[in-house]
């Protein structure tokens, strides 16, 4: 597969949606996750993300306008000892319950599929880095509808071991903005990781659609002691606004 500008691609496609990047850093050291969200709708628009813990949550930055919470208020990451976990729903609970009850990533998804936000039937795309000795690996999955049929759900799990440095998959809910939304088509997308985490938040922050781009998270997991540094960008502030 060739690798892709993450920039061009980014500025490419004025609704990507939501999206998930996992890969490794260039020299090797760290396992990196991304998660940006984009909004069209009022509601939809009105979010930032908030550190939960170890993990993040989702929360309406002006509650007063907040007119359904049930597909944008979520906790998009969580962490499960040596596991990070990190999605565009609620299947992250789903994800955490069954790994903590020793089923595998695959087994916890199989309980869910996409949304029911029809016409668009949005995608659930959900990733997990597993840290272990030093090493890691990671997991990109996506659950969406049979071209719009809502009656069939396809399923598609894609593994990385061992993952080269300086190369990460990138896998989004949209192919583009629409009326319905098209969903993700094909394997997830490969693209260049770097050493520096300012640097490659600067890098995803700038090329989202300035209209429609809402928040962004970036984590660096050092793979050796799985401490981490972690970045949070709002388009709205980091609090939520004072009634």
């Amino acid at each position: 597969m060739a690798m892709i500008s993450l920039a061009q691609e980014l500025q490419g496609n004025s609704y990507p949606g939501r999206g998930i990047i996992l890969g490794r850093s260039a020299n090797g050291k760290y396992a990196v996750a991304a998660y940006f969200i984009m909004g069209r709708s009022e509601n939809s628009r009105n979010r930032i993300f908030v550190p939960d813990g170890a993990g993040l949550k989702t929360q309406a930055y002006d509650e007063s306008k907040c007119t359904d919470p049930s597909l944008i208020i979520y906790s998009p990451v969580r962490v499960l000892g040596n596991k990070t976990i990190v999605t565009n729903g609620d299947q992250t609970d789903t994800i955490y319950e069954a790994l903590d009850h020793q089923f595998t990533f695959e087994q916890g998804l199989r309980a869910r599929k996409f949304e029911p936000d029809a016409p668009n039937f949005t995608p659930r795309i959900s990733g997990i880095i597993r840290c272990e000795k030093g090493s890691f690996n990671y997991a990109l999955s996506i659950l969406k509808s049979a071209e719009g049929n809502p009656e069939s759900c396809q399923r598609f799990t894609y593994s990385y071991e061992n993952p080269l440095a300086g190369q990460g998959h990138f896998i989004h809910t949209y192919v583009g903005d629409g009326n319905p939304l098209p969903s993700f088509t094909g394997e997830p997308k490969l693209v260049s990781i770097p050493d520096d985490i300012d640097g490659f938040t600067k890098l995803l922050w700038d090329n989202l659609n300035p209209d429609n781009k809402i928040s962004l998270f970036v984590r660096y997991i050092n793979a050796a002691d799985q401490s981490a540094v972690t970045k949070i960008i709002n388009r709205y502030g980091d609090e939520p606004k004072k009634g």
